[in-house]
């Protein structure tokens, strides 16, 4: 899946987690971020932290690739 923008992201991180049945409190307890941090990364909030967002795909199994622009 091609990603542009924090809302795909957000929608990437979302389906993912439903997809494994996890609630947001769970995923919560399980990193140590907050119920609102994950809740804004799914909504694509554009300033949430990288670090945590990469964590947090990992922890669901997403792979993430860069690709330059040819």
């Amino acid at each position: 899946m091609k990603i542009n923008d924090s809302k795909q992201f957000g929608a990437a991180i979302r389906e993912r987690r439903k997809a494994l049945r996890y609630t947001q409190g769970y995923l919560s307890e399980f990193t140590g971020f907050s119920v609102s941090f994950i809740s804004d990364l799914e909504n694509g909030k554009a300033t949430a932290e990288l670090g945590k967002a990469l964590h947090i795909a990992s922890i669901l199994g997403l792979d993430i690739e860069l690709n330059g622009r040819d």
